[in-house]
């Protein structure tokens, strides 16, 4: 029933961290109040002093000891409070009860410290604790008083397993008041729990009467109401059982309470729609009703005055105290509430967190992509003539004669040198001026150590260049990785928009057609980017998700909107589920034809169809250095990481930069690989191409040929390339014709093969896709007499409107779906 709970408040760390982000607002009266009775420990106070004058069968207390122990570990903060209450309520039953109250809260004290001191800080020996306490302190008292029996030992030992079970029970009922989290619904078992503990601290008003009314019977008729109006007829009827029950172990005249408070309960909960006055005349209702049945016609008018008060009482109740309540309570609508605020504070601090590690990664980009000075050109130029001097002047004998006295035009001579070996490379065949050449005597030292100087100089500034071409690829990165991280954090903010009033407007649409919805879940209404999930029980096949939903969907979002994935097996409870989404303005149709070099089987070109999953398409195709299983395998990898890159956001620039460093470092041998992609923008048809040592593409639109180029070396040759971007807007029924090497040089006789390629393209009569990659492949084999001299791959795809499969279904009545606002 109980599993071990740390008590030490580490599980609430994260709450608290969550709920530092929320901006402070002002308390309301009723907050203030709270917060009061939480200063003052009102609460404490309150349950102990009830508890304190509990009694069961007129004579046993057990509730002290479990309720002390348990208020040890729950709240050690007032510890003191909870034990003067109890010691104060069992005096105002009686002063021989006082005492033995006194006697056991010194002992069950002296437990917990010497528990504490065996390092047990949780639950798990507690409610054996209790057990024992109970039994050693209540016969320790009857045997003070002389009054140990045989009768008092089984009461003792009765009211022992009773402060077991208690303790069980107000383990999970304090930790429920105490130290509950509002976001997180209750179990029947906590509900049970702290109806129990509510009712044991009813038992404290047995006896208490004002003009014939009972005060006992009020309280348990005013929980009644509550507990019906947050959680409905189950919970109501469930309440008043208990209730009851628990009422008539304190007092045994009371059992007809647990038919008329179960029965009340349930006719409250079931008029729950009616709000507070619904709830009200369900309670009259069922107080009249097992009043007039149970033959208590002469108590009729007092059961109706006691409910009346009860039902004032829960009138003049602030919605504050309902609606807390109604956290607990699993499926009410403020527990929900509760939940997704308790998500939406979570995805902002979240979302908080993945932007700060984006500006994080932005400054370290913004670090890395620093510069020099511009100064430092004319520093580089007295430090060479620094390093020169040091092997030639410096041992000179003539060293003071040229620096110190006639340093003005030495210096001159010395920086023209200079500049001549920059602007030529060497300083044969150069005649140094007359004036420095006479006062020099080591004149062909000079110059020899000069040009070795400008030498090692160069292979210097080639490595610093190679490090700053480093260093500028590192900030791109960082910069991409940034960019992704804060498009994620504003992915998270928008996932956690309110839609359950779009929800509610889908799920009525599709049963005014007749469809029966179990659930509707929207998770971005986005124009473009619509996403929304429908559970339904099976249809057999009749595919209602594409010919009713899908276009109903479409009729009021004013988009087109198609099934992209479906669930149509029957599931264990006999339901589907459908994924709808935004179709593209455009699409696509892919033919792909290839040949390895002399028919093998592997072939070293590859080729990849992405779908980046944010409305674009990637077309790639890549050619390995050479043929067979190396070549195959540098071209997949280069396609494999290109491919991670793209889908996790980064620009296509940074990605083929990334996968060339890669490349470049991963092994000392030569390893290249070409790379030809195509980025389409399946709204706009607007597509960018990256060539990096690839063929040309050609667009075939109509009769007219477009050819796409750009020069760049292929990917792992050079530790640094760059890399250019050629856009295009294609239009629909365009050919897009991407090749390898195989395909575009294979005639190799013909000088000009882009207009020979172009010729040929223009030629096709057909523009099936397939059917375009085949004949080209077969006309490039042919053009060797059906020799295959090198791996060929030809990928084509045809750009075409979206057409949907079905027509819009009109819903009368229904207007268009309101789209929130995202504001960024």
């Amino acid at each position: 029933m109980i599993a071990n709970k740390n008590v030490s408040g580490t599980g609430q760390v994260w709450t608290r961290q969550v709920s530092e982000q929320m901006d402070t607002t002002a308390q309301t009266w009723g907050e203030k109040i709270a917060d009061a009775a939480h200063r003052w420990n009102v609460l404490p106070l309150l349950m102990g002093f009830l508890l304190g004058r509990a009694l069961i069968l007129e004579e046993l207390t057990p509730f002290v000891i479990p309720y002390f122990m348990v208020m040890f570990y729950v709240r050690r903060d007032c510890i003191v409070t909870t034990g003067f209450a109890l010691i104060l309520g069992a005096f105002t039953q009686s002063v021989p009860l006082g005492l033995e109250t006194v006697l056991s809260i010194v002992l069950a004290f002296a437990v917990c410290k010497i528990s504490e001191r065996m390092r047990r800080k949780d639950f798990s020996r507690t409610p054996l604790l209790v057990m024992a306490t109970v039994f050693i302190s209540h016969l320790l008292y009857h045997a003070l008083t002389n009054q140990v029996n045989t009768y008092e030992l089984v009461m003792v030992a009765v009211e022992s397993v009773l402060g077991f079970v208690l303790t069980l029970i107000f383990i999970q009922s304090l930790s429920i008041v105490h130290l509950a989290k509002p976001y997180e619904p209750l179990k029947n078992e906590e509900i049970v729990s702290l109806v129990i503990l509510l009712a044991s601290l009813m038992t404290g008003t047995v006896d208490w009467m004002v003009e014939g009314i009972s005060m006992e019977h009020v309280l348990s008729r005013y929980l009644l109401l509550l507990f019906a109006f947050v959680g409905g007829g189950t919970v109501g009827a469930a309440v008043g059982v208990v209730t009851g029950l628990i009422l008539s172990l304190a007092n045994v005249s009371a059992l007809l309470q647990i038919n008329l408070l179960a029965f009340s309960g349930l006719m409250a909960g079931l008029l729950k729609e009616g709000g507070k006055v619904g709830v009200s005349a369900g309670l009259l209702i069922g107080t009249a009703i097992l009043a007039i049945y149970g033959g208590a016609e002469d108590t009729l008018y007092l059961s109706l005055m006691e409910s009346a008060i009860a039902i004032v009482l829960f009138i003049l109740t602030p919605a504050m105290l309902w609606k807390k309540v109604a956290r607990f309570i699993p499926g009410s609508a403020e527990n929900q509430q509760s939940h997704q605020e308790y998500m939406r504070r979570v995805r902002d601090v979240t979302a908080g967190k993945i932007q700060q590690f984006s500006e994080l990664f932005t400054q370290l980009s913004r670090s890395f992509a620093q510069t020099a000075d511009p100064e430092e050109i004319e520093e580089q130029a007295d430090a060479f003539l620094s390093r020169v001097t040091e092997f030639t002047c410096q041992k000179c004998w003539k060293k003071e004669q040229c620096w110190d006295k006639d340093m003005q035009s030495t210096y001159q001579g010395m920086r023209w040198l200079t500049e001549k070996v920059q602007e030529n490379g060497t300083l044969a065949g150069v005649t140094p001026p007359k004036d420095w050449e006479r006062k020099c005597v080591k004149t062909d030292k000079v110059m020899t150590v000069m040009e070795q100087e400008y030498d090692r100089q160069q292979s210097f500034d080639q490595l610093k260049k190679q490090v700053k071409e480093s260093r500028k690829l590192v900030a791109d990165q960082l910069s991409g990785v940034s960019r992704v991280m804060s498009d994620f954090a504003r992915e998270i903010q928008r996932e956690g928009m309110e839609l359950s009033f779009q929800e509610k407007q889908v799920s009525q649409a599709l049963e005014g057609l007749g469809l029966s919805v179990r659930r509707v879940d929207i998770h971005s209404l986005e124009e473009g980017r619509v996403d929304i999930e429908i559970s339904q029980p099976t249809c057999y096949g009749r595919d209602e998700c594409a010919k009713i939903v899908a276009p109903m969907l479409t009729e009021i979002l004013g988009e087109n909107i198609v099934v992209r994935e479906r669930h149509c097996e029957a599931q264990k409870d006999g339901s589907c589920t459908m994924c709808l989404a935004s179709a593209k303005t455009f699409e696509i149709d892919i033919g792909v034809a290839g040949a390895a070099k002399d028919g093998k089987l592997l072939s070293g070109d590859s080729f990849r169809t992405m779908d980046l999953g944010n409305g674009k398409m990637a077309l790639a195709i890549s050619d390995g250095m050479g043929n067979g299983e190396r070549a195959s395998l540098e071209s997949q990898s280069a396609l494999d990481m290109l491919q991670q890159l793209l889908r996790s956001g980064m620009d296509e620039k940074i990605s083929i930069k990334t996968v060339n460093s890669v490349l470049a470092l991963r092994s000392t041998d030569e390893m290249f690989a070409t790379v030809d992609l195509a980025l389409i923008d399946l709204q706009t048809a607007h597509t960018r191409f990256v060539k990096i040592g690839s063929t040309p593409s050609f667009v075939k639109r109509n009769s007219d040929v477009i050819t796409i180029t750009a020069n760049n070396l292929p990917v792992g040759i050079l530790d640094e390339i760059e890399v250019d971007v050629v856009s295009r807007m294609l239009k629909p029924s365009d050919l897009l014709i991407m090749m390898s090497d195989g395909i575009y040089e294979a005639p190799r006789h013909i000088e000009n093969r882009q207009a020979w390629m172009k010729r040929i393209i223009s030629e096709l009569e057909t523009d099936d896709p397939q059917e375009v990659a085949d004949l080209l492949l077969e006309k490039v084999i042919r053009q060797h007499s059906g020799q295959i001299v090198d791996d060929m791959t030809v990928l084509v795809a045809r750009i075409d409107r979206f057409v949907p499969q079905w027509s819009a279904i009109q819903v009368h009545g229904m207007q268009k779906l309101e789209r929130p606002r995202i504001v960024s």
